[in-house]
């Protein structure tokens, strides 16, 4: 190994800490009760012990590092075992999956709702969030027509929609109050599964 090699690898691996390190910063400040409305690139380079220069480079702007945040709590949050649920041989139990899955997301940290209220006062952070959510959006397009292969695409949509809004943070947070993570995960299932019963009888 050659001595630029050598620095060059060091250098590396110092801006991926110093990143980690203001990502788990602005995730700290979002668990706090006022987070999103005291967010900022400044707020969150202070409180990383960086400069604000530094942020700005490692995510370009605000909204850079809010999808920065919001990518990192989904890999923590384990959002990747999805793909074990797409692959489940039986899709009603991979669409019970799915749900267990989202509601865990939801309620495991308090920071994924700051960032679902960020949405309300920035539009480009907005219409990122949108793209991600469309990704469950695509999984329960497979999942609703493997279990409803017969039924007309219409239907299909419908169900797929209905699922989708049940199976949001919106959902959630507005069954939560006064309930168990695992009892709104209940009802969100039996709500689904009413929906594909609805679409496999044809009504």
């Amino acid at each position: 190994m050659t001595t630029r090699s050598y620095v060059s690898s060091v250098r590396t691996a110092a801006a991926a800490e110093k990143r980690d390190r203001v990502i788990q910063a602005a995730t700290a400040l979002l668990r706090e009760e006022e987070g999103i409305v005291t967010f900022s690139l400044d707020a969150v380079a202070k409180a990383a012990g960086v400069t604000r220069l530094t942020v700005y480079h490692q995510f370009g702007s605000r909204r850079g590092l809010l999808e920065a945040v919001f990518d990192d709590i989904a890999k923590r949050g384990r959002l990747t075992r999805l793909s074990e649920a797409m692959v489940d041989v039986d899709p009603r139990r991979g669409l019970d999956r799915l749900i267990d899955i989202f509601c865990e997301f939801w309620g495991g940290d308090p920071a994924v709702g700051r960032l679902q209220d960020a949405a309300s006062l920035d539009l480009e952070f907005a219409q990122a969030l949108q793209q991600r959510h469309e990704r469950r959006r695509k999984g329960l397009e497979v999942l609703v027509a493997r279990m409803a292969h017969a039924a007309p695409p219409e239907a299909q949509r419908e169900a797929v929609d209905l699922i989708f809004a049940l199976t949001s943070f919106a959902t959630f947070r507005m069954l939560i109050p006064g309930r168990s993570a695992e009892a709104v995960c209940g009802l969100i299932k039996d709500a689904a599964t009413a929906a594909i019963g609805r679409v496999t009888r044809g009504e």
